[in-house]
């Protein structure tokens, strides 16, 4: 599969996944459990036509050893993005690093931290990226005056970022 087309299929998971997190949302509103917010996103999902794995077990390697150690991801999508749900006060650094770990140790290039509990969504979804490339240009850029605004190019194949939707 070409890099542009995995790209594509990525963003449009993506788009149904912040698209279903936000009906649901609507709907219950915050103060639930995780639980709750899982099981009606599931069958959003689903509804929608995505596959869905939920409370996913996952093996770690380490120095050549499979190791099933209890670790679980909250939700898989098409096996192609990772999603943890949260229930709390404000999203921590600590979270965006769980769900980068989780990212790399499985080779996903992307992942949801949603959390539930606020007033609007938007403000619960981030989206973190891992080892994404960009897909080929077709056409070069015109050059911009030197004074103008330039977005910030990330180097190198292994950088990591991360990306808040609004």
């Amino acid at each position: 599969m070409e890099i542009r087309d995995l790209t594509f299929e990525l963003e449009e998971v993506a788009k149904l996944i912040v698209d279903s997190a936000i009906k649901v949302h609507r709907a219950l509103g915050p103060g639930l459990l995780e639980s709750a917010y899982q099981e009606c996103l599931a069958y959003e999902r689903r509804k929608r036509g995505l596959r869905v794995d939920c409370e996913v077990s996952l093996p770690l390697m380490y120095d050549g050893l499979r190791i099933d150690a209890g670790y679980r991801v909250d939700m898989i999508v098409e096996k192609c993005i990772l999603i943890e749900n949260k229930t709390v006060d404000h999203l921590a650094p600590i979270h965006e690093a769980q769900l980068l770990t989780h990212l790399k140790l499985q080779d996903y290039r992307i992942g949801f931290l949603l959390n539930w509990n606020v007033v609007l969504m938007k403000n619960g979804i981030k989206c973190l990226v891992n080892n994404l490339e960009e897909p080929p240009r077709r056409q070069e850029r015109k050059e911009l005056p030197e004074n103008s605004w330039r977005p910030s190019r990330l180097s190198g194949k292994n950088q990591n970022f991360r990306k808040e939707i609004l």
